[in-house]
């Protein structure tokens, strides 16, 4: 089935490619039928490697709509999501999401995320890049007061 929004993220993705500005993904942001944001893979332009297409259109959308919530919106990518992206959406609340490209396409050329999932099974100090706690006294005294603001905004 065809689709206009899913049709512009494919576009952005190739686009992108054929610029030489970045990856070979695209997303659009969509709102009552209409996109607000669009974002397309500027990690190695912009040295940021959290500069996905997901990310880059959930911060201009955002932007735009000045609201960190984007619930009532739906992403149409040009690919499966990565971890950061889909954690991303899942912070953005966004209402639905729809993809071209399956992960295991992407695997096909070199962009494969299955050894983040693996990373995500193994205990912390079990990972490749290990990880410790520490100073978790200290470190509570901003989340004692966080709970005890009267006036935070809650996300």
């Amino acid at each position: 089935m065809d689709n206009p929004f899913m049709a512009r993220a494919i576009q952005l993705s190739l686009d992108n490619v054929l610029s030489g500005n970045g990856g070979p993904f695209g997303a659009v942001i969509v709102k009552h039928g209409e996109i607000i944001a669009e974002g397309v893979n500027r990690v190695t332009v912009a040295n940021d490697p959290t500069a996905h297409a997901e990310v880059t259109a959930i911060r201009e959308a955002c932007a735009k709509l000045r609201v960190f919530d984007l619930h009532g919106c739906e992403m149409y990518t040009s690919c499966e999501p990565c971890p950061m992206c889909l954690g991303a959406i899942y912070w953005a609340r966004l209402a639905r999401v729809f993809y071209g490209n399956v992960a295991s396409d992407a695997a096909e050329i070199g962009f494969d995320d299955s050894f983040i999932y693996r990373e995500f099974a193994r205990a912390s100090s079990a990972r490749s890049i290990p990880m410790a706690q520490m100073m978790r006294e200290q470190a509570l005294a901003a989340f004692r007061a966080w709970q005890q603001k009267s006036n935070k905004v809650p996300y």
